[in-house]
């Protein structure tokens, strides 16, 4: 007898069977108790999370032989063969390979007919979204005002791209990636019912890689069997897939905290000895950072064991807060230059070596940075630890020590008071962009490097009254730029080419001349 895949024998067959999707399953069958049922249904989600499932259960709950019902029976010759897709009334079309007009039309002339067997006729439509813009237009008619036997199953994992028109004829349903403690239970139960031995902690490397697809879990499933050949083991399932040990990441974390490069190195070497994926391993690390942050801000919200929770939270004491955003930031980055590093390992140790080399300029470990760096000479501080603030803001932002995002703060601010070491600043309401808690902690940065002193800043959108730097450049600019063109149109020799060639002067070519020097 032929073996038959997992995720082929363990597809569910109705409602009750249809995991993490409960909250369609319940308007579904209402809808189907109530007889209110509609013409034109959407299925949206990605791949593997039970679409296609979905249509096959729908369409056995309208055709089976015990009446339009929420549970069908399973075993009429509709459900049999609506299982075994052979029925005749019950047609799957795969948008991304039939997608032009003309399969359309075809497919639509044949709607008109009446079912061969069942009680209605049901066009599932795969990978809609694919359909060419003529295919849409061609359905449209159809599909708002269907004949009365005719139901549409639309699925697609890409609902954007489904023109308005389409998505306004049709209940739409959102089904949800599955939590990976549901993989996990269902493949312990299917691994139980298949009498196949397996170490528990081995499933969740499984639901990991899954990525809340049930059938890629039970495809992976399928693959750790044939791998592992006797009992699935998480040290065989984790060479199977190369994926980073959950410990690697913190090693590397930790290392990272205690600022120990040659650890760090040498963890970055063991992955490539062990030919594990670079890329899975910063989408772990930047996950262990989230459960850092969140250990960091709410604690309470940690899950896990107890010794896994202490180990998050030892690393949450010895990194910062600002510290854990910049690595975790780090960490995507690293992420996306993989493919252009010289290889993926340089890539990988570049990024912890990254990691290694930046800190934010405040919190205890940008404080720990600065203390080693008060010898440094302050050149960037012209007026003296003693400096005085006369009021004039644009002069002062000239002078400041600050560069990017927090000189564009600083330029297109206004200060509305500066009273006991607070500077109370407003930006143009078409700009709330620079109120960035980052860029306003770098201003008040270089401003207390600038007096000397610790300062406080507010930074808020409103009305401005044109006090700006940014704006005084901008009038100036314009002065300069009236004065240029007035003097060209009051050059002789320019009217002369103007008045023998019929030419004229464009006013947004003319510029004011640069001062030398």
């Amino acid at each position: 007898m032929s073996y038959q895949v997992l995720a082929r024998k363990w597809r569910p067959r109705d409602f009750s069977a249809l995991l993490g999707q409960e909250h369609v399953v319940r308007a579904l069958r209402n809808a189907l108790e109530q007889g209110r049922l509609h013409h034109a249904y959407l299925f949206t989600g990605t791949r593997g999370v039970g679409k296609t499932t979905l249509a096959r259960i729908l369409a056995k709950c309208l055709n089976c032989e015990t009446g339009i019902v929420a549970a069908p029976c399973g075993r009429c010759v509709p459900c049999a063969e609506i299982d075994a897709g052979r029925f005749v009334d019950y047609v799957e079309m795969d948008a991304a390979s039939n997608r032009g007009v003309d399969e359309m039309t075809q497919l639509l002339e044949r709607a008109v007919y009446a079912p061969t067997s069942g009680r209605f006729k049901v066009y599932v439509i795969d990978e809609v979204h694919q359909l060419s813009g003529h295919a849409f237009n061609a359905m449209l008619k159809t599909l708002e005002e269907p004949p009365a036997h005719l139901k549409f199953i639309l699925a697609t994992t890409d609902p954007q791209k489904v023109p308005v028109t389409v998505l306004s004829r049709c209940l739409q349903f959102n089904l949800k990636q599955l939590p990976r403690e549901r993989i996990v239970e269902q493949l312990a139960r299917i691994l139980t019912a298949e009498a196949v031995p397996f170490e528990e902690a081995a499933l969740p490397l499984v639901a990991h890689a899954a990525a809340g697809s049930m059938r890629d879990a039970l495809s992976l499933l399928d693959q750790a069997i044939a791998y592992c050949a006797q009992r699935i083991e998480a040290h065989a399932v984790r060479a199977m897939l190369g994926v980073v040990d959950t410990e690697c990441a913190v090693q590397i974390l930790e290392a990272i905290a205690r600022q120990d490069a040659r650890q760090v190195l040498a963890l970055a070497d063991e992955l490539q000895a062990r030919a594990l994926s670079f890329d899975a391993a910063l989408q772990d690390l930047a996950s262990l950072l989230l459960r850092v942050s969140i250990a960091q801000t709410v604690p309470d919200a940690i899950e896990g064991e107890a010794s896994e929770r202490g180990r998050l939270n030892s690393l949450a004491s010895q990194l910062d807060p600002e510290t854990t955003q910049l690595l975790y930031q780090i960490a995507l980055q690293g992420r996306t230059d993989l493919p252009i590093a010289p290889d993926e390992h340089a890539g990988f140790t570049m990024t912890l070596l990254r990691m290694l080399a930046f800190r934010p300029e405040s919190g205890a470990a940008g404080d720990a940075v600065a203390a080693n760096a008060t010898t440094a000479p302050q050149a960037s501080t012209p007026a003296g630890e003693s400096a005085q603030f006369d009021g004039d803001w644009p002069t002062l932002v000239r002078r400041l020590p600050v560069s990017g995002a927090a000189k564009e703060l600083a330029r297109n601010a206004e200060l509305v008071r500066c009273e006991d070491g607070l500077f109370e600043l407003v930006v143009p309401m078409s700009m709330p962009h620079l109120v960035e808690r980052n860029y306003q902690e770098k201003l008040r940065s270089a401003l207390g490097q600038y007096f000397g002193r610790p300062v406080r800043i507010r930074v808020v959108p409103g009305e401005t009254r044109g006090g700006s730097v940014a704006t005084r450049e901008a009038s100036e600019r314009d002065a300069k730029r009236a004065e240029a063109l007035r003097a060209v149109r009051g050059d002789q020799f320019v009217d002369d080419l103007v008045t023998m060639l019929d030419a004229k002067v464009l006013d947004q070519s003319v510029q004011p001349t640069p001062k030398n020097g």
